[in-house]
């Protein structure tokens, strides 16, 4: 009988109509594809099984996830070569030809994949329910992400606890590391809002703190920062303390509808707009809107999505990020400007998170079997295929992150804003 190997990629050949981009290496031993290409190991027919049940980017990764697939070689590289295919192909595959549907089914019955459908891996899969972007639904959605364990995320993160996009102004100084970009990055954003002693910071969705404390260490802000989680909400709470910021910071666990009081001269929302929803998001600007003083600056930074790329994804939506949604950064504008905001600058952070999550999986891989005996190794691969899945998505421009800064103007037009960006990114609030 010919090896398994030889048959399935000579069928996938023939259904995609170009030569395949991977090697193969089935669960009887056998090889067959490009030499030089990322090499995908078969280690059980499930995995193909799996396939037949749900085809596509899902059940590709809950098999990866499983144990069923596995890779040998550079899998960021390989993703970015089958994307790039796939970019050139066009959207879709191409139609099936005569007798293809039935090889394939008779090499299906052949290698006795038809069979039960195997169960997904229900280690990290949210489970939600409600009516979408409910209070009670956005908490088990932040839940969902970030709750994972502090502990898991201080292994990934740097002393700061700073999840999300380092500014990396020195990318090529042997010496300048994760930890230099995301100091600079609250760095940059506390300089945009003008902070001085004595201003009033609001920082929504603050994760575990590391702009509040920032803020309040650097430029004695007193800040009031706002999480859903309530293991971030402890975790703010104990650094505050070991700090010794307890009289310029304060904690609450809340959703940003329940926030109140206002007159606010700074807010800020880190990468937690993406978990607002495109329905709700007008309704959220304007509550940011209300939240500010006349002439106070708002900081949102957020990933975007290209205008012909899709954002998140099943996988995304499934094992990482419940309910998120990306949008291309002008309908953000569209959204800030709509509710009052006057939009003063926006920064492309593309390369900078290319930079970042390519750190971050360093840092994963580096310290795999530690990963692994904290969370298990289905939760480590999650986060592993999503790492270098989102790597190559901003590297090409599928996906973006921005930085865009805002102003509440007075009714008569006074944004109480310096003249140029060089004076933004230095002066306190007037």
């Amino acid at each position: 009988m010919t090896p398994v190997a030889h048959r399935l990629a000579a069928l996938l050949t023939r259904c995609l109509q170009e030569p395949l981009p991977l090697r193969l290496r089935a669960w009887d031993g056998s090889e067959a594809g490009p030499t030089d290409a990322l090499v995908v190991v078969l280690r059980s027919r499930l995995a193909l099984r799996r396939l037949l049940w749900q085809p596509g980017e899902l059940g590709l990764a809950q098999a990866y996830i499983a144990g069923e697939i596995d890779v040998d070689g550079d899998l960021a590289e390989g993703l970015s070569a089958v994307w790039r295919q796939a970019r050139d192909r066009g959207p879709g595959l191409p139609r099936p030809r005569a007798g293809d549907v039935a090889e394939a089914a008779a090499t299906a019955l052949q290698l006795r994949l038809f069979g039960p459908r195997p169960p997904a891996p229900r280690a990290a899969r949210a489970r939600l329910t409600g009516t979408l972007h409910t209070p009670a639904r956005d908490r088990a959605a932040v839940s969902h992400h970030y709750d994972v364990s502090n502990d898991f995320y201080a292994l990934l993160l740097d002393e700061s606890m700073a999840y999300s996009c380092g500014y990396w102004k020195r990318p090529d100084d042997p010496a300048y590391q994760p930890a230099d970009a995301q100091h600079d990055t609250l760095d940059l954003i506390c300089r945009k809002l003008g902070l001085a002693g004595g201003t009033r910071l609001l920082d929504v969705g603050c994760g575990w703190g590391s702009l509040s404390l920032h803020a309040a260490r650097e430029y004695q802000a007193q800040v009031t920062a706002v999480t859903l989680s309530r293991e971030q909400r402890d975790f703010v709470v104990e650094r505050v303390r070991q700090q010794g910021l307890a009289d310029l910071v304060e904690v609450e666990l809340r959703h940003y509808r329940d926030i109140e009081g206002g007159g606010y001269d700074a807010v800020s929302a880190i990468e937690m707009g993406e978990h607002v929803g495109e329905p709700e998001y007008p309704a959220f600007a304007a509550r940011l809107h209300g939240l500010l003083r006349p002439r106070g600056r708002l900081l949102v930074q957020q990933m975007s999505r290209g205008a012909h790329a899709p954002g998140g994804g099943p996988f995304v939506e499934t094992y990482i990020a419940p309910d998120m949604h990306m949008r291309p950064v002008g309908r953000t504008v569209d959204h800030l400007e709509s509710a009052g905001l006057e939009v003063r600058g926006v920064e492309s952070l593309r390369e900078h998170c290319t930079r970042t999550i390519a750190a971050w999986h360093r840092t994963l891989e580096e310290r795999w079997d530690d990963f692994v005996a904290l969370v298990g190794e289905p939760i480590a691969r999650i986060w592993r295929l999503y790492l270098v899945g989102s790597g190559p998505a901003f590297a090409e421009r599928r996906m973006g992150a921005d930085q865009i800064l805002a102003v509440r103007p007075t009714r008569t037009g006074d944004a109480g804003m310096p003249g140029t960006p060089h004076e933004w990114y230095g002066g306190a609030l007037r």
